[in-house]
């Protein structure tokens, strides 16, 4: 069984690859960012001492028990969809291109490539 085709992918392929990659890192920020603000949301653990001093209905605004309920448990979502697209993104980021990206690593492929033989001249 030769693998041979799967060797090198079709430049349609590799557009479709950074295509993916571009859309996952693009939904990676928006988790980042939606956890951000779900965690500035959130009331701390000693916010229930300022309820003595007056501010006693400011978490009455989402019912009885607040938010808590409803922000940790989309903070729990959204970290877990995080952390599906980070390894995601690290698999994607792992997996060799076809083709040299540096200008090193195209030095490096011409020189491997072998010259003509001296008695034949290169075709044109």
């Amino acid at each position: 069984m030769s693998f041979s085709r799967y060797a090198r992918l079709r430049p349609f392929a590799i557009e479709r690859f950074l295509m993916l990659r571009g859309i996952i890192l693009g939904v990676h920020v928006l988790l980042a960012l939606m956890i951000i603000g779900l965690v500035l949301l959130q009331r701390g653990k000693g916010a229930e001492a300022g309820a003595g001093f007056g501010s006693g209905a400011s978490g009455t605004v989402f019912g009885a028990r607040g938010t808590s309920t409803l922000f940790s448990k989309l903070t729990a979502v959204f970290a877990a969809m995080f952390f599906a697209t980070s390894l995601t993104l690290a698999y994607l980021g792992a997996r060799p291109t076809a083709e040299p990206t540096s200008v090193l690593e195209r030095a490096a492929q011409a020189a491997t490539t072998p010259a003509p033989a001296p008695g034949n001249p290169p075709k044109k």
